[in-house]
This record gives structure tokens, sequence and C-alpha cells, in this order.
């Protein structure tokens, strides 16, 4: 599996910018939409270059492990940010929560998402794979917890992350989809059959953080960009695009 080819290099100002110097942010992908608007909000605020990386919470912390030059991390989930920072990956406090996500089921041709999940004959369930990504490991403790997994794992086809999950149901290849909530805010969404949130007890909190690479060590743009998402500005932009945010 790859990274997502996403990458952006932005630098509204780059008159202020030392151009060997921009923050190299890893972005889980269904991320991806928010981190773009919060990178260009950020460089013309600061005149600092940002380069985003957009793959699966689990992949780019492999790629972290593996010496991949990023500065700042917005995974998915607690438990890789915490990983990197216990194993000296990452600035020691550096770790914050920046989005809180919830699930969705979505589909562009079934006229009831949850009696189709449920219907063994009705075809693929779209879900991003529980092994390398946050909003996947969700998917299936929700499946599990309500009853429908053992109708469903047979049917089920994984996108490498939650944005190519929702690809496979927005293309048809999959009649419904689990999805990020916060896909459902995505301008460019197929206009959809159904929608059913998820009840958020059925699963664990998916809770987004935030940490500050060791990478960074010197790296003025990543300390400012870190700082930035935690801003007035930064949580408003992240709300609108369908989190919750931490007061």
């Amino acid at each position: 599996m790859r990274t997502c080819a996403c990458v952006v290099l932005l630098a509204l100002l780059a008159g202020t910018v030392q151009a060997d110097d921009p923050v190299t942010v890893a972005v889980a992908s269904n991320f991806s939409r928010a981190a773009l608007e919060l990178a260009a909000r950020f460089s013309g605020e600061t005149g600092m270059a940002t380069r985003l990386s957009n793959g699966s919470t689990g992949l780019l912390y492999a790629q972290i492990l593996n010496g991949a030059p990023f500065d700042v991390f917005l995974a998915a989930d607690v438990e890789r940010p915490a990983l990197l920072e216990h194993s000296g990956h990452a600035v020691a406090g550096s770790r914050f929560t920046y989005a809180r996500g919830g699930l969705a089921l979505w589909s562009r041709d079934a006229t009831d998402c949850l009696a189709t999940l449920k219907d063994a004959n009705a075809g693929r369930v779209a879900l991003a794979n529980p092994a390398t990504a946050p909003y996947g490991r969700a998917a299936v403790e929700f499946l599990t917890n309500e009853g429908h997994w053992e109708v469903v794992s047979g049917r089920a086809v994984y996108g490498e992350n939650a944005m190519q999950a929702l690809q496979f149901a927005a293309t048809g290849n999959a009649v419904v989809g689990v999805i990020a909530s916060a896909q459902l805010v995505d301008p460019h969404l197929p206009e959809s059959a159904c929608v059913w949130n998820v009840p958020t007890e059925s699963h664990g909190s998916i809770e987004q953080q935030a940490v500050l690479l060791k990478n960074a060590a010197g790296n003025d743009a990543a300390q400012r960009f870190i700082e930035f998402m935690r801003s007035d500005v930064a949580l408003e932009i992240i709300e609108r695009h369908g989190y919750g945010v931490s007061p």
C-alpha cells in the first residue's frame, strides 16, 4: 500500500518563507479536505509553506517509524500518536485532540441504508480497513456490537482508508458504505438515496489527535502549525467540515 498521492505545496506569501523549510504534515485521509483549507489559511496568515501527505493512519504511522520526513501527524486515533510520543518519535507533551468523528451509513442507490446493510442479498458493504484505519475499526465495532457483522462480513469490501471506502460506495462498487460522518458535508459527494447516522454508543469514540514529530526540531513552521491547529480559526474550520471539536 502507498500513501495517497495527494500532496499540496502551499506558499501564498512565498517571499517571506525559506523554501527549504516548509512544514510537512501527514494527514489521515478522512481529514484531507479539512486539512487543505487549514493549510491554505495557515499559509495565508503566516507565509509559511505547507506540504500535505494523505493516507490511512496506520500506513502513515508505519512510514513515520521507517523515517518518513514528516513534521506533524494528524492521525484519526489516539493510539498511534501516543505510541510515537512514548517511543520518542514525537515531541513529548505535544499531543492533543483536534477533532472528534462519527460514522454514517450512506448509499447512492438504496432507499433504506440500515435495511440494506442487514439484507444478506443486497450487495457489498464498503468500509475502511480496520487494521490501518480507525474509522474501519469503529465500523467493525459498530457492526459487531449491533449484531450485523455475521450478515456483513462476507459482503465487506475494504478501502485502504476512509476516503477509498466512500469511493467504493459512491461509484456503485458497494451498495452501502460505512463512512466517516464528516464526509457527508463534502460538496463533491454524489446525491445520496439514503443516510443513516450510526449511534455513537455503538462503537468506541473516534478521537483524532495531532502530534509534533521529532523531525520538526528547529522547524519554526511546524511549531507554528501546531499552535494554529488549536486556534479559534482552525476550530471553526474543523467544525464546519463536520467534526466535533474540544472546548
